[in-house]
């Protein structure tokens, strides 16, 4: 467990420097859903968004919050028992009874793979104690923990409620968030499940067909479904084609058909148009006289026609595609200047006075007596020498 531990905090650590910006879309995908975001699952680059901040009805993508919320905060091991309020809940359900006891993890395996309402109250009364409680939490722990800023849930389910809303935006963020938790992701992609209740046993599948297959494209990796009257259809689906990972949301198409088609259309733009590159720790771009750095290796979208990288006054990278359109910024830290080397002073020797005022009367009676003897030499030479 603490290797896993390891392993997120690492990549949280790579991914806290960047900034989410609307990538400038180049074409105009034929999508028939009201609103969609294609992000980079790594980095959080948007790379199409078509009214990504819309005010919008998530329908049962809310249980991606859900899981993600009750995998971090809840016991997993802990035994819930299912209340009365739980098992009346309306849509589609695991056939929870009155007075079972179910593990929180079997509950939320319930929830996300087969969209079971009555275990997504379940889940919430286990962790929380009430709907109430949970509600209250959830948005909480979405605007502090993720990051997000317009969303606001009041259920754990996504049963319609005018006060139940997000953006594509914001379900895309949530998605990208909840997969970086190995649990969520081992369920979000799982297409069969054995279950075995008090009432009801049978293999539990997946709803989203491209994970089943029923509507094939290669590497996806996970989703989750919704639907209700109000917000119509919804999706939320991960992909791999090895090179690169994406998360496409879709809300509010017509047809269920629709949001599939759109999904494909997202990521076979994604695919083709996009891959992974890596800004390496300690590598400097210049500005002016000013340098900056990454503390760390960051990963960066890029585009497959090319990227070019422009640093800011204030060391804020951008990432920009081949038509000069940024895909993603990233903060770097400025690195100081260097101090000027300043030579090193050579010590003054200092003679004691008392040293130096001793020397000076040995010079000057030096002088004297040279000047005595030169007197004798040349006194002696006017004399005549006698033989």
């Amino acid at each position: 467990m603490s290797r896993i531990l390891f392993i997120i905090s690492l990549i949280v650590l790579i991914f806290s420097s960047q900034i989410t910006v609307y990538a400038k879309i180049e074409p105009k995908l034929a999508l028939k859903s009201e609103a969609a975001v294609l992000l980079d699952s790594e980095t959080n680059a948007v790379l199409y968004n078509k009214n990504a901040d819309k005010k919008m009805y998530p329908a049962s993508l809310t249980k991606i919050a859900t899981a993600i919320y009750a995998i971090e905060k809840g016991n997993l091991d802990s035994i819930a028992t299912i209340s009365a309020y739980a098992v009346r809940q309306d849509g589609t359900r695991v056939y929870l009874v009155e007075g079972e006891k179910v593990p929180l993890k079997k509950l939320v395996q319930g929830m996300l793979i087969n969209s079971g309402n009555d275990a997504a109250v379940a889940v919430a009364e286990q962790v929380d104690g009430s709907v109430e409680q949970f509600s209250k939490h959830i948005n909480d722990y979405l605007k502090t923990t993720i990051g997000i800023q317009h969303t606001h849930f009041t259920n754990p389910s996504g049963l319609f409620d005018k006060n139940h809303y997000t953006t594509a935006q914001d379900m895309a963020l949530i998605t990208n968030y909840a997969i970086k938790n190995p649990l969520f992701m081992e369920i979000f992609g799982t297409k069969k499940l054995h279950w075995k209740g008090k009432s009801w046993e049978t293999n539990i599948l997946s709803h989203h067909k491209m994970l089943l297959g029923e509507y094939p494209f290669a590497g996806i990796t996970g989703g989750k479904t919704g639907y209700t009257t109000e917000s119509k259809q919804t999706l939320s689906t991960t992909a791999d084609n090895g090179k690169i990972k994406l998360t496409a949301v879709v809300l509010r198409s017509d047809l269920k058909r629709d949001k599939y088609d759109d999904t494909a259309l997202l990521f076979d733009y994604g695919f083709q148009s996009f891959k992974h590159g890596m800004i390496k720790q300690g590598e400097i771009f210049k500005q002016g006289e000013k340098e900056f750095f990454p503390d760390k290796d960051i990963f960066v979208t890029e585009d497959v026609q090319g990227t070019t990288k422009e640093i800011s006054d204030d060391g804020v990278l951008s990432i920009k595609n081949h038509k000069g359109y940024v895909l993603q910024m990233v903060e770097l830290k400025q690195l100081e200047p260097k101090p000027a080397i300043v030579p090193e002073k050579i010590p003054e020797v200092k003679v004691k006075e008392k040293e130096y005022k001793g020397n000076e009367s040995y010079v000057f009676y030096g002088l004297l007596l040279a000047a005595f003897a030169a007197f004798l030499f040349g006194t002696v030479k006017k004399f005549p020498k006698k033989y």
